[in-house]
């Protein structure tokens, strides 16, 4: 049994398998509600078996926060309404873009860490965040290479966070990736961010492809230095949701509880306080 609200996230990939196991036993599931908006059939029966033995979490693929476009409103909407069917409190999405010129760009790229960039995106914060009725939390995004920069990487999510008043989603993960492959100290980065209105943390493993290059897949096994950064993290953030990210590649039931089983380990020994989602 898990001290601390440690969850998973729920996948086609493994889903019956998951929800007819003893083994898996995470706190919370979170999905990407584009993907199950709408579902009927097989995949919304198992949804529903999710929903009646988990809190869910969201974390969203296609609102794309910083793009040029006009928001999607009628998107929002339907997500709100998910939102509202099975109950799910947190709503995360990436600090990234993936449509431009109504063409879906099927990959999170990074915004130029520019004061217009801040600007216009706040403003579309506040505009999703009136929709909801709730607020919206963004995660730090890895990316490969900075585009047209007049701040630095903290300087911008800083900004962006505070101005529109919404939560900040800790990738832990990502922020390793990003100072290996932009050769930064992971550990200042993290301290200069706004860990006062952080809500939610992400744990994930990579793939190192060179000595100069990481990528982050989701697809691989947590390594000890990522651990390590988080158990770094954990000593200056409050209680919150921790969600283990397996994309593909998935393992054994076993493999996804050890590793549940010690990002719970690590916070049980900086946190006190049990931190309740719902």
């Amino acid at each position: 049994m898990l001290k601390h609200n440690i969850g998973i996230g729920f996948r086609k990939d493994f889903a019956e398998e998951f929800l007819n196991t003893q083994i898996l036993k995470p706190s919370f599931i979170e999905l990407a509600p584009e993907n199950w908006i709408d579902m009927g059939g097989y995949w919304k029966k198992l949804l529903d078996q999710a929903a009646e033995k988990y809190p869910i979490t969201c974390h969203g693929l296609s609102l794309s926060i910083g793009s040029p476009d006009e928001l999607d409103v009628a998107f929002v909407k339907q997500v709100k309404k998910f939102l509202k069917q099975y109950n799910v409190k947190v709503y995360s999405e990436h600090l990234s873009y993936s449509k431009c010129d109504n063409a879906h760009l099927y990959d999170l790229l990074p915004i130029p860490f520019k004061a217009d960039a801040v600007k216009h995106i706040v403003a579309r914060i506040k505009q999703v965040q009136d929709i909801l009725e709730m607020p919206l939390v963004l995660e730090n995004v890895s990316y490969y290479t900075p585009i047209a920069a007049e701040m630095n990487e903290h300087e911008f999510i800083t900004a962006i966070i505070n101005e529109s008043n919404c939560k900040m989603l800790l990738d832990v993960n990502n922020v390793y990736v990003n100072a290996f492959n932009h050769n930064y100290n992971p550990k200042e980065f993290i301290q200069k961010l706004p860990l006062h209105n952080i809500s939610y943390i992400h744990m994930a493993g990579h793939e190192k492809v060179s000595d100069t290059l990481i990528i982050d897949t989701h697809g691989q096994a947590i390594i000890d230095p990522v651990y390590e950064l988080f158990n770094f993290a954990s000593s200056l953030i409050k209680p919150v949701p921790v969600l283990l990210e397996r994309d593909f590649n998935i393992p054994e039931m076993e493999e996804l509880q050890n590793e549940l089983s010690k990002i719970d380990a690590i916070v049980s020994k900086k946190w006190e306080v049990e931190n309740a989602i719902a």
